[in-house]
């Protein structure tokens, strides 16, 4: 028998397409065996269209609405919902997407198949307001590799979550187990990214290539991604450099301080704490280029950027050239 599987969904104005998205969780080949539903203070209707669409529906499956007043964030609203599910499985779900009728099936299929794995995700076709494909996946627009795919299906995965995330939570399943090391969500994560580094440290993960939803992008996404083309790359390698460090630096940190206070091995702390090692003196490196040479070519030699950085070796360049 299949486990119980719970899928956590978030609202927020969300009237445009709400209703699409849901009839896909409730037409799902292997169904959920609840919703619920955290609105986190819509002021457009958007419980009007989910209260139509079950009703139309005339589904079994239990559906439970939370009702919010004052909007609480996507981490805070997301960890709501979460905490109100009971299933032995957890599937996260935005409000503007479309899932595939096996979205579940293919997700329950691989977890049931290793029982080891705490977090599952996938690739997602990107769509636009209309429905209409992109011509580019998910995965194609983070530069997903072989060799991240391996590392998240192997027996170290917090070797690639340390770096970036790779987690949407638009596409995660995850074991209620998690949830013992995962809570709270710290302020300086986003929801998906804790729990994919969270799993990765405590557990193993899965990756699969296969697009199981329409991943909507419109112009209200909270997060997005974008068509991974070389203007976009150099964009960002001479974007400010702003606050972006200090906030790596939080999360590093906010890391270490949940690590040590959890049964991992060395192992996992000590690749944590170069981790936050790594950001803290980053977010210090000083505002004149020339000078930020020496410290930044100190951390290509010891091997940090190829180990800890996002885009690895790339971001010497990146460091180096950012203005101030």
């Amino acid at each position: 028998m299949n486990p119980a599987v719970s899928v956590a969904m978030c609202t927020y104005n969300g009237a445009n397409f709400v209703a699409e998205q849901l009839r896909s969780v409730l037409n799902q080949s292997l169904p959920p065996s609840e919703i619920v539903i955290a609105d986190d203070g819509s002021s457009d209707g958007t419980l009007d269209v989910v209260a139509a669409v079950v009703a139309e529906a005339e589904t079994a499956i239990p559906v439970r609405i939370l009702r919010g007043e004052s909007p609480l964030g996507v981490t805070r609203n997301f960890e709501r919902a979460i905490a109100h599910t009971t299933g032995q499985l957890i599937a996260l779900c935005d409000q503007d997407d479309v899932w595939h009728e096996n979205r579940l099936a293919v997700a329950v299929e691989d977890l049931v198949d290793d029982t080891a794995v705490l977090l599952w995700h996938s690739d997602a076709r990107l769509v636009d307001e209309r429905g209409e494909a992109l011509g580019f996946s998910l995965f194609e627009s983070l530069g997903l590799s072989g060799g991240d795919v391996a590392g998240i299906n192997g027996e170290n995965p917090l070797s690639v979550y340390v770096r970036r995330n790779l987690v949407t939570g638009a596409t995660t399943v995850f074991r209620r187990p998690l949830l013992d090391v995962a809570l709270p969500f710290p302020a300086s994560w986003v929801h998906d990214e804790w729990l994919g580094v969270m799993a990765a440290a405590t557990g193993r993960t899965r990756v699969s290539t296969r697009a199981v939803i329409d991943y909507r992008q419109h112009s209200r996404n909270q997060i997005g991604v974008l068509r991974p083309t070389i203007a976009l790359k150099l964009g960002r390698m001479l974007e400010p450099r702003g606050d972006r460090y200090i906030a790596l630096a939080a999360r590093a940190e906010a890391l270490v301080r949940r690590l040590e206070k959890l049964e991992v091995d060395s192992l996992t702390i000590e690749l944590a704490r170069r981790k936050f090692d790594f950001e803290t003196g980053r977010s210090r490196y000083p505002r004149p280029r020339l000078a930020r040479v020496a410290p930044v070519l100190a951390g290509l030699r010891n091997g940090s950027y190829r180990e800890l950085s996002s885009q690895g070796n790339r971001d010497v360049l990146r460091d180096i050239f950012q203005p101030a």
